[in-house]
């Protein structure tokens, strides 16, 4: 059997030899005969010449070989306390008959639907029924702002806006259709259509004619087939988190994207069709779309769909519940999940009451896994713990252990190497490629692998400009890491989170890897705040464990933090101030706010974050910062 570096070298030598003959292994109504049109650069084209259908392969094939009755879906919603499991076959007609329903008000191929949905059964078959007939989906995050929703309605202009009455977060119910109703109203352009699914928990006010029931309207639809779609015919938007102002639509295509997600299951996630893989992420973020829907689906696994929280619903041990009762092979998460289950249950008495014995292996992307996060996670889970590095714009990983090939041997801190696919470069500023150990910004060099993002909605110009500009020839991720000696990448921090300490760059991971070694602290974060001296110097954010003794001081832990530092980066990393919150402050998908509360440190207006968590949270950071003579500038 080949080994990762067999794999990898049969991708470099003939990248699109590779991409050709792994587009073996979807089903086409047309195979391509050439893996790529490179005639427009940047602008490529994967399976130019192929015809296919992403819904036919995440459900229709499946059925017709004889797994109808397989379970595609698993629903654990801890908070209305329902559990459901939908067969292939019950997913196909009920994806048809919404595909009927998309026909009844008047979409067809390459209209956009807006998909405005909590956790529920209902948006995986909202999104398989618009790519079942060629509409273009964007989900965008439930309960997200009604501002918000309206820069995007008015961005790709959907005929129909998908909803739901109401979405459940806990001790409250979040009503969405006030939201929509309110978007709509801000919006210059106007869906003819908004399709509400009633849940018992609120019942929405419908505005006739434009607002259609659920039911009634899957009561009255006829069932569609799957249409065939050009390989490069759009299959979705995805607005990238943290947009703000113009927002940025991440577009993927249909070929690219099927091929890429049936072979990232067996060769990076070792999962085989009928097990059970858990993606404990939201559909309107790219986890959701890739490894809650499409991915699992197209290579016929089973996906769990949850609708509840890490911690408080109704404890700390709901992840390992869930692991038990469904013989969950595969789990991918955020880091910060981790961190606030740890946080609960630092000695993991909850893991004790579950037999997880099914779990083969904890994935975690969305942000850098800090090795004290990952150590926790091996030591008390008795699995492959594997971090993996991939953005929005890429839908699947980077770089990572890929399991289903080889595991290759662990380094705390890093997500591995390259897959194929992605040749991955350091550069410095002036685009020189960089030797071993350097820190400098992680580029692509191009064209990218298929189903990463063919441009941008509407802006193909700035695709270019943000993505593409500052180095000639390379996708810029916007990250800054080093490559090590044995060819392992390590993501320290965003390129602009890059601490410059009187001419010394310090990445912020680095200063956040060391002070969570630290017993007491939980998490944290740390910024680079102006200093008139050294330019910039390192503030700490400190989250405590929830079990500290009493006697033990705040001050104490940050004096210990301090002196840790110091023994571990030296002299030169000049961190002296740090603060304890109870709290930090994340967008919805997880990722922690740094760049605002920089803002509010160095008193530098700033606009709340469009996709932030809790706002109220930011009122407690300022408060903190108060508290230890940082600046502060308010809203």
């Amino acid at each position: 059997m080949k080994k990762y570096r067999d794999i990898y070298q049969d991708w470099q030598s003939n990248p699109y030899k590779f991409w050709l003959e792994q587009s073996e292994n979807i089903d086409w109504f047309t195979k391509p005969t050439k893996a790529i049109d490179d005639s427009n650069k940047p602008f490529y084209k994967w399976f130019p010449d192929g015809v296919v259908n992403n819904c036919y392969n995440a459900v229709d094939r499946h059925v017709l070989s004889g797994r109808g009755d397989d379970i595609a879906i698993i629903y654990d919603s801890v908070m209305c306390d329902i559990k459901q499991k939908i067969t292939f076959k019950e997913l196909q007609d009920l994806i048809a008959k919404f595909a009927g329903c998309l026909k009844n008000m008047g979409i067809n191929k390459g209209d956009r639907v807006i998909i405005y949905m909590p956790m529920i059964p209902e948006a995986i078959i909202a999104i398989l029924g618009c790519a079942r007939i060629g509409a273009i989906h964007s989900v965008v995050f439930g309960g997200f702002a009604s501002r918000e929703l309206a820069i995007r309605i008015d961005d790709c202009t959907p005929k129909v806006i998908i909803s739901a009455s109401c979405g459940l977060e806990p001790g409250k119910v979040v009503a969405y259709k006030p939201l929509l109703d309110k978007a709509i109203e801000m919006s210059q352009y106007k869906p003819d259509h908004c399709l509400i699914y009633q849940r018992l928990q609120e019942k929405a006010d419908m505005i006739t004619p434009r607002d259609i029931d659920w039911h009634e309207a899957m009561a009255n639809a006829t069932p569609q087939d799957c249409e065939a779609l050009a390989a490069n015919d759009i299959l979705y938007i995805l607005y990238t988190s943290g947009t703000t102002g113009q927002p940025k639509g991440v577009m993927r295509d249909n070929g690219g994207h099927a091929v890429a997600m049936h072979w990232t299951m067996k060769n990076i996630y070792n999962v085989n069709p009928g097990d059970v893989y858990w993606a404990a992420s939201d559909v309107g973020w790219i986890v959701g779309h890739s490894y809650i829907v499409y991915a699992p689906l197209i290579y016929g696994a089973t996906t769990l769909l949850y609708e509840g929280k890490p911690v408080g619903t109704p404890d700390a041990g709901v992840f390992w519940r869930i692991i038990d009762e469904y013989n969950v092979k595969i789990l991918f998460t955020a880091p910060t999940a981790l961190r606030a289950i740890k946080r609960v249950d630092s000695d993991g008495e909850f893991i004790k009451q579950y037999d997880i014995s099914s779990l083969q292996a904890l994935f975690l992307a969305g942000e850098r896994a800090d090795p004290e996060t990952v150590k926790w996670s091996q030591q008390h889970l008795k699995c492959d713990v594997i971090d993996h590095w991939w953005q929005t714009e890429t839908s699947w990983a980077i770089v990572s252990n890929p399991l289903g090939i080889e595991k290759l041997p662990l380094k705390l801190g890093s997500p591995a190497m390259p897959m194929p696919g992605y040749d991955v470069k350091i550069l410095n500023d002036n685009g020189d490629v960089l030797p071993p150990n350097e820190l400098g910004s992680v580029v692509v060099k191009l064209p990218l692998p298929p189903s990463t993002l063919v441009s941008l909605w509407n802006g193909d110009d700035r695709f270019q400009k943000s993505y593409l500009q500052r180095f000639q020839g390379y996708y810029d991720s916007g990250d800054a890491g080093y490559i090590d000696d044995d060819g392992y990448l390590y993501i320290m921090s965003r390129t602009d989170d890059v601490i410059n300490i009187a001419g010394h760059r310090l990445s912020t991971g680095a200063l956040e890897e060391v002070i969570v070694m630290h017993p007491h602290v939980a998490e944290c974060a740390v910024i680079g705040v102006k200093d008139d001296l050294k330019g910039q110097v390192p503030l700490g954010l400190l989250c405590l464990n929830s079990n500290i003794k009493s006697d033990i001081s705040h001050d104490d832990i940050i004096n210990d933090v301090i002196q840790l530092v110091r023994d571990s980066i030296g002299p030169v990393a000049a961190f002296k101030h740090a603060v304890i919150v109870d709290r930090l402050p994340k967008t919805r998908s997880g990722k922690i706010l740094r760049g605002t509360m920089l803002k509010i440190a160095n008193a530098v207006s700033w606009d709340m974050p469009a996709t932030i968590d809790d706002p109220e949270i930011l009122n407690e950071i300022t408060v903190a910062l108060q508290s230890i003579g940082y600046g502060i500038s308010t809203p």
